[in-house]
C-alpha cells in the first residue's frame, strides 16, 4: 500500500458524535502507516453524509507479545478511550471496536497534531529550567550525556494519572499529539491494563509529588464508575480481563490513598524504548 495522504475530517455535527461515526459508517481504506509496530491503516469513514479521518488496527494485524493474550491489543485501546472518557478530560480520541475490512479491530478519530508546540526537550545542565520536568540523563553519542525533560504542563499531568490508571507500558514522546486549538491527546494504548505493574512512560516528571484537587476528583469519580456493576465497569467488562478489571480498581483505590503520583519501582524498565 502506498503511504496515506491526509485528508482532513469534515466536520462531525451534534445529531451523531465522533465515536457513533466511527462504529456506524463505512471504512474506506486510504494507505498503511508504515512506522507503526502492528498493523495501522489510514482510513476515511463515512455514513449519511458525514466524513472524518480515522485510523483502523485490525486484530489479525497485532503481532503476539510475551505479556499480553494475543488478539487482545484493539480492545485495549477502546477500554482506554472508556476510561479517558469517564474522567472527563477526552485524553484520548473516540475509540470504538467494530469489524471492518480486515477483520474486527479498533477504529479511532484521525487527529491532526501541531508540530509547534514543544512538550520534549534534551538540554545540558542537570537541573531543569523552570516550566520542565526532569526525566533522567540521556545518552546522545560520543560518550555525552543530556538531561531529558518534559514540560510542566497540566495536560500532560492530567495523562500521566491517566497512564497510572490504565497501567500504560508504553508512553512515548511520539503518542503525544497537540493541535492547533491548544488541546492534548494521547494515542497507541494497546499494551495497558496489565494485571501486573508495568507503567513505563516518558511523563515521570511529578513522581511523588501530590496530585492535583482536579485529579483527586477525577479518580474518585472513577472509583464510583468502577463499583461493582457501575457504568464504567460495565463498559469495560467485554474488553479486559475480571483480573485486569480489579487491578484497575486497585490501582485507582492506591493513588487516591497515596495522594501522590506513582513513583518507578524499579521491577520493570521505567522509561519505553525508543523514548520517542
Amino acid at each position: 500500500m502506498s503511504a496515506p495522504e491526509r485528508i482532513p475530517p469534515r466536520s462531525v455535527t451534534a445529531d451523531e458524535t465522533p465515536a457513533e461515526l466511527l462504529a456506524r459508517g463505512e471504512l474506506t481504506v486510504r494507505g498503511r502507516i508504515r512506522d507503526a509496530s502492528n498493523a495501522a491503516l489510514y482510513c476515511t469513514v463515512s455514513h449519511e453524509g458525514r466524513e472524518a479521518a480515522c485510523v483502523y488496527k485490525p486484530v489479525a494485524g497485532e503481532r503476539p507479545l510475551w505479556d499480553f493474550p494475543d488478539g487482545t491489543l484493539a480492545q485495549r485501546e477502546v477500554a482506554a478511550y472508556e476510561v479517558s472518557a469517564a474522567t472527563g478530560w477526552g485524553l484520548v480520541p473516540p475509540t470504538v471496536l467494530r469489524d471492518g475490512p480486515y477483520g474486527e479491530g479498533m477504529c479511532q478519530l484521525w487527529i491532526e497534531a501541531t508540530a509547534e508546540a514543544e512538550l520534549l526537550a534534551l538540554v545540558d545542565g542537570e537541573e531543569p529550567e523552570p516550566g520542565w520536568k526532569a526525566i533522567g540523563l540521556a545518552e546522545v553519542g560520543e560518550g555525552r550525556t543530556a538531561l531529558l525533560v518534559h514540560a510542566d504542563d497540566e495536560r500532560l499531568r492530567r495523562l500521566a494519572v491517566l497512564d497510572a490508571v490504565i497501567n500504560n507500558a508504553d508512553r512515548k514522546g511520539g503518542h503525544l499529539l497537540p493541535t492547533p486549538d491548544g488541546h492534548l491527546y494521547g494515542i497507541d494504548h494497546g499494551v495497558t491494563f496489565n494485571a501486573e505493574n508495568k507503567l513505563r512512560t516518558l511523563l515521570w516528571g511529578w513522581a511523588g509529588e501530590p496530585l492535583t484537587g482536579e485529579a483527586v476528583q477525577a479518580l474518585k469519580g472513577l472509583k464510583t464508575a468502577l463499583e461493582g456493576s457501575g457504568p464504567l465497569a460495565t463498559r469495560l467488562t467485554p474488553l479486559i480481563t475480571a483480573a485486569e478489571l480489579d487491578a484497575t480498581r486497585a490501582r485507582v483505590d492506591a493513588l487516591l490513598e497515596s495522594g501522590t503520583h506513582p513513583e518507578p519501582t524499579g521491577e520493570w524498565p521505567a522509561i519505553p524504548w525508543p523514548p520517542v
